[in-house]
C-alpha cells in the first residue's frame, strides 16, 4: 500500500509540473490509464479533489498545490535516501527546474550539457535562459544561477564563477573614430549602455589598469537590455560596447570585433547558483550544482 500511495504521489506531483496527464505519462513512462487511477485513487483516499480538469489544462486546486508541496518534498527525500544507499551515482533521477541567465545557458551551460547527460542520463533539465529574477519557491524553481551581489538572506548563495567582459567595436566604427587611449576618451565616442531587462536599471562596468579604477558612468549613445542586440549594433557599426567575453571571442579571433583598451580589464560579474533556504536540497539538484560549479571551475573564461 505504502508503495502504492507513494507512486501515486509521484503521478500527481508529475501532472502539476507538467499541466498535462498526457505529458506526466510520456515522462513516466506509463499509460494515461494508469496515473489516471492513481490520482483518482489518491483523491479517494484523501477524501479531497486535488485536480482542476479541462480539456485544455489539469492544474491543482488550493488543497492540490498544499498537498504537491509536501508530496514534493517527501519524494525527494525517497529519492536521495534510495540514491545514498546506490553505488551507482547514475540512480540519481528526477526533474531538476533551474533558470539562469541568458548568456550562462547559451554560453556555458548549454554547450557543456552533453558531459551531465552522460554521466547523469536519469535526470531530466527543464532550463529557463532569461534576465528574469524569478521567484524559486512560488514558481517552483529548484535552483538559479544568478549574477551580482545576493542580497536575499531567504536564499542558500553558493559562488560558482565569474562572466567577464569585453569592450570591443568592428574595424568601421574605429577606423573613423577619434583618439582613444584612455577610458575618459569614451566621452568623445559613441557607445553603449546595458540595463537589466528585469528592473531597468543600468549596469555601470569598472575598468581598471593597475591601480587606477575608471567608472564607466557616461551618457550613453544607444541602451540595450539584451547580449544579441548589443553584438548586432556592434557589428553594424554603431559604437562602442561591452559583451561577455564568450560571446565576444569568436568577434575578436576573425577580426570582425576588434578589442578596445586592452590595457584596462572590465570588471567581471560574480556567478552564484541559489536555492531557498527551506528546501531540501535533492540528491539530483545537488548533481547539478556541483556539476556547473566544476563546468565553470575548469574554464578560465568563466571561473571564479
Amino acid at each position: 500500500m505504502a508503495l502504492d500511495r507513494l507512486e501515486a504521489m509521484r503521478a500527481f506531483c508529475r501532472i502539476v509540473e507538467v499541466g498535462s496527464f498526457n505529458a506526466a505519462a510520456q515522462s513516466l513512462g506509463v499509460a494515461k490509464t494508469t496515473i489516471s487511477g492513481q490520482v483518482q485513487a489518491l483523491e479517494a483516499l484523501l477524501g479531497i479533489k486535488l485536480l482542476h480538469r479541462t480539456t485544455r489544462k489539469v492544474s491543482p486546486t488550493t488543497e492540490g498545490a498544499a498537498y504537491y508541496a509536501r508530496a514534493r518534498t517527501v519524494i525527494d527525500e525517497v529519492d536521495e535516501l534510495e540514491a545514498s544507499v546506490s553505488h551507482s551515482r547514475n540512480m540519481v533521477h528526477g526533474r531538476v527546474r533551474i533558470e539562469m541567465p541568458s548568456p550562462v545557458g547559451v554560453l556555458c551551460v548549454v554547450p557543456g550539457l552533453g558531459d551531465f547527460i552522460a554521466r547523469f542520463p536519469q535526470i531530466h533539465l527543464d532550463i529557463g535562459c532569461s534576465e528574469r529574477v524569478v521567484d524559486l519557491v512560488q514558481e517552483g524553481v529548484d535552483c538559479a544561477i544568478r549574477g551580482g551581489v545576493i542580497a536575499d538572506q531567504d536564499l542558500v548563495c553558493r559562488p560558482i564563477g565569474r562572466m567577464r567582459f569585453s569592450l570591443c567595436a568592428a574595424p568601421a566604427y574605429l577606423e573613423g573614430a577619434g583618439v582613444l587611449r584612455t577610458p575618459a576618451d569614451l566621452a568623445t565616442h559613441k557607445h553603449f549602455g546595458f540595463k537589466f531587462p528585469a528592473t531597468g536599471r543600468r549596469y555601470v562596468p569598472t575598468l581598471t589598469s593597475g591601480e587606477v579604477r575608471f567608472d564607466l558612468d557616461l551618457p550613453p549613445f544607444l541602451y540595450f537590455n539584451n547580449g544579441g542586440a548589443t553584438a548586432a549594433a556592434l557589428l553594424a557599426g554603431l559604437g562602442i560596447g561591452f559583451l561577455p567575453t564568450a560571446h565576444a571571442r569568436p568577434y575578436l579571433r576573425s577580426g570582425t570585433l576588434i578589442e578596445v583598451l586592452p590595457d584596462w580589464q572590465m570588471a567581471s560579474m560574480p556567478l552564484s547558483i541559489v536555492y531557498p533556504q527551506t528546501r531540501h536540497l535533492s540528491a539530483r539538484v545537488r548533481a547539478f550544482t556541483d556539476w556547473v560549479a566544476a563546468l565553470m571551475a575548469n574554464d578560465p573564461l568563466w571561473t571564479l
